[in-house]
């Protein structure tokens, strides 16, 4: 009978285990049971769907052509460019997307940053963008531009990248830089960076048990500083939905996202080429002096190390700076587009 016991308990915690360290199936759009499709989507090259939004100006009359990236537990609705009154005056047509898992974007179990990035060259070919367009890449979707810049350079017109999250383990940065970096975080997140990128398979487990505190950001908790604190007063009502950006589940949008961004990759963004060594276009960067989630002296690095990077240094800002300061948009439109104009 105690042995009977024991292999009970035993096969029990098992399956505990298992459960735990399972993420659920996520909950399809358009499925039995699932969330339903609101919006118009692109059917990609593998059978999943690709959810956007217009905004601006036609594509046929516009003068620009630019597609959005938002940034970790955010979603197509992100479009703070699209209120610039740029848009009107240089004829500017955006699109933003769902990227995959997040709102009405299919999951994509085999997410790679090579993946990602020919998702966008494939919803610029659906949508007739033509044989070159820009991107603006947020936060967590401005990592995403790094392979743009690998996988499909011949695609762009030209680059910018918001407080673009940096992968603590690419191997160009030096290895006293990088800790110290590290070591600004809050140690829950240095636990949470560690699990995604040592051990993936436990990143679902990790932010979901209650033993230990999860990543701050993934808990809608992040390091935010004080300006970023006066951007959420004054903009609270206005910001992103995340229930609408996780309806599918967790796994496949915000932990997926751990995963890929701080996991190993396969190139070194610090090794890439100018992609416009003809001056007919230009790659951007843009990073607040005060941001709690994206370390400056990382940026300041990167951007030594890639000269043919313009690096925008804002002061006295953090990590929120665009969505509370439409001259920071404009400046960043500004630069982007009419570059080949001064």
């Amino acid at each position: 009978m105690f042995w009977k016991t024991i292999a009970v308990l035993l096969i029990a915690l098992l399956a505990w285990s298992y459960q735990a360290l399972c993420p659920p199936t996520p909950r399809l759009c358009g499925s039995t049971g699932g969330p339903s499709v609101e919006g118009p989507r692109i059917r990609l090259r593998d059978g999943r769907h690709l959810a956007y939004m217009e905004h601006g100006f036609s594509k046929e009359t516009a003068n620009y052509k630019i597609i959005l990236v938002h940034g970790f537990g955010s979603n197509k609705n992100e479009a703070h460019f699209a209120r610039s009154a740029l848009v009107e005056k240089l004829g500017i047509y955006l699109v933003s997307f769902d990227r995959p898992g997040y709102g009405e974007s299919d999951p994509d179990p085999k997410r790679t940053m090579e993946s990602i990035a020919l998702d966008i060259e494939e919803l610029g070919d659906r949508l007739e963008l033509g044989p070159k367009f820009y991107i603006i890449g947020t936060s967590m979707g401005g990592q995403v531009v790094w392979g743009c810049l690998k996988y499909i350079p011949h695609r762009l017109a030209g680059v910018a990248m918001i407080a673009p999250v940096v992968n603590y383990w690419w191997p160009g940065f030096p290895a006293k830089l990088a800790t110290e970096a590290y070591y600004e975080q809050f140690p829950q997140d240095q636990w949470a960076l560690r699990v995604a990128h040592y051990t993936p398979s436990l990143v679902y487990w990790w932010n979901t048990q209650k033993w230990f505190p999860p990543s701050s950001v993934a808990a809608g908790r992040p390091n935010f500083t004080a300006p970023d604190l006066q951007v959420l007063a004054k903009l609270s009502a206005a910001m992103v939905n995340r229930d609408y950006s996780t309806q599918q589940g967790l796994f496949e949008s915000l932990h997926r996202d751990m995963m890929i961004g701080f996991g190993s990759w396969n190139f070194d963004p610090m090794d890439l080429d100018n992609p416009f060594f003809d001056r007919e276009g230009s790659v951007h960067v843009w990073q607040g002096d005060n941001d709690g989630l994206v370390p400056v002296t990382l940026q300041r690095y990167i951007a030594k190390k890639l000269p043919w990077i313009q690096y925008h240094e804002m002061p006295n800002v953090g990590h929120l700076f665009p969505h509370g300061d439409i001259t920071a948009t404009d400046a960043i439109l500004n630069a982007l587009l009419l570059v080949g104009d001064k």
